[in-house]
């Protein structure tokens, strides 16, 4: 009876999870995760970074952040325990691909300054070809949408990255290129200027998830717009 009561529960949180991802009033909502209990809600937050819907998907990151900032603030360790699992799942050993899992670091650094302070050189470290390279461009995109999150916020602690963006915005991918542009924007706008020349007529389109939606942007609108585009304006 216990086992089934268990079950029970678990199925009614998970729904409860869903229901909230998937309401048209997401930002009214989502202050309801904070009032589930933290460490079994992540759980079923992480399993909807792999949801096929990308707005599901990226509310499921915005609700991490939220969830696991909030955790923090009363159980730092369990919080941690959160970021090494995303970690974990970047790990070529975990047997799996880790979708979501940078973007989901990049919102936790954004929103709480220790994690921050301890894990902003490890998101750093997925597009250093010297440090935990990532190969798959998908992922690729993920941490470079995360370092851009965080630096629209405190690009202190994103500064390191900039010098390991500046191929992005020479490769095929205009997602890539977009994303690397919109990120250098938000670090260091006058020092990305620069590097923007051959993007300034760019007319490729990139998504980019910027407060709670996803919005469409030219690339040469970043790069001919950068202190705009670096205040998510």
């Amino acid at each position: 009876m216990g086992s089934i009561i268990v079950t029970h529960e678990k199925q009614k949180l998970k729904k409860k999870i869903h229901e909230i991802l998937s309401n048209q009033d997401f930002d009214q909502k989502i202050s309801e995760v904070l009032l589930l209990p933290g460490r079994k809600v992540v759980n079923y937050l992480i399993s909807h970074l792999y949801s096929k819907e990308e707005l599901i998907k990226w509310r499921a990151v915005t609700a991490i952040g939220e969830v696991v900032s909030a955790l923090a603030e009363t159980d730092l360790e369990s919080a941690r325990v959160v970021m090494r699992r995303l970690i974990w799942n970047l790990n070529d050993e975990s047997g799996g691909i880790g979708w979501g899992s940078p973007e989901a670091m990049g919102e936790i650094i954004a929103r709480h300054d220790r994690l921050g302070e301890e894990y902003n050189r490890i998101l750093i470290s997925y597009i250093n070809k010297k440090g935990n390279f990532l190969e798959n461009e998908v992922l690729q995109q993920g941490v470079i949408w995360g370092i851009g999150r965080v630096a629209g916020i405190k690009p202190q602690l994103m500064e390191e990255s900039f010098s390991f963006l500046i191929p992005y915005i020479n490769c095929n991918d205009s997602s890539l290129r977009g994303l690397a542009a919109w990120a250098m924007a938000a670090i260091d706008p006058v020092k990305a200027n620069p590097n923007f020349l051959h993007i300034k007529n760019d007319d490729s389109i990139v998504r980019i998830y910027i407060n709670g939606k996803l919005s469409e942007f030219i690339i040469k609108q970043i790069a001919n717009n950068t202190h705009r585009i670096a205040n998510n304006e």
